[in-house]
């Protein structure tokens, strides 16, 4: 299995430190964001990894080189300047993530999740994991039940920025920028997107204040 990190954004929030460096590349604890996921990729077995990039893209590999230093091979998918959003970048880079189920891991988040535990998924089109839902999302995304991911029903879980896809998921679409929550919420009215709850460590980078709370949670 192939691992992406979405690595695109622009990170209006974290302005002015995403004026100069590109959001995966801001320092949690003293060592870059998207370090962290690195790591515990590369720790999980993960061994060719795709980062997309788009503003202040070329600073990234100029950071992580070919992934040498964590024992992976990194892949880059360039997008244009606005960024492709979430459906589009993987799109794009579906002919970088082979055939079969992927990984995809938002390059905004901190998290001690088990990146081991996909690897052993059945996964047909989506397998999402979800968290409590967060200050930044009181409201959560979606319904849980019986390992299936429903867009109605209480109680509601916040997707984490995890998600296992496979490439079928994306058949129909064409290049562009699009996001992928209608071809979710598609897939699940057919009831085959499953899910899993995690409650373990996890904080979105997309403000200084839940920057400090995942500085906290990276030195604990």
């Amino acid at each position: 299995m192939r691992a992406m990190i979405l690595a695109a954004g622009r990170g209006e929030r974290l302005r002015p430190l995403t004026d100069s460096l590109p959001k995966p590349l801001v320092p949690v604890a003293g060592k870059p964001l998207i370090e962290y996921h690195l790591e515990a990729l590369a720790q999980a077995g993960f061994r060719e990894i795709v980062i997309n990039r788009g503003h202040l893209g070329e600073r990234l590999p100029e950071a992580l080189g070919e992934g040498a230093r964590w024992g992976v091979t990194i892949r880059w998918s360039v997008e244009p300047p606005e960024a492709l959003e979430t459906g589009g970048g993987l799109h794009q880079a579906l002919p970088l993530l082979g055939s079969g189920p992927f990984l995809a891991v938002n390059g905004d988040i901190w998290t001690d999740y088990p990146f081991t535990r996909p690897r052993s998924l059945q996964c047909d089109y989506a397998h999402l994991v979800m968290i409590p839902h967060p200050p930044p999302n009181p409201g959560g995304d979606f319904h849980l039940a019986g390992g299936r991911l429903h867009p109605d029903g209480d109680p509601r879980l916040t997707y984490s920025g995890i998600a296992v896809y496979h490439p079928r998921l994306f058949e129909g679409c064409t290049a562009g920028r699009f996001s992928v929550v209608p071809l979710l919420l598609d897939a699940m009215r057919e009831n085959i997107v499953t899910g899993e709850r995690y409650d373990g460590a996890w904080s979105d980078v997309g403000t200084p204040e839940r920057l400090a709370e995942a500085e906290t949670l990276a030195a604990s």
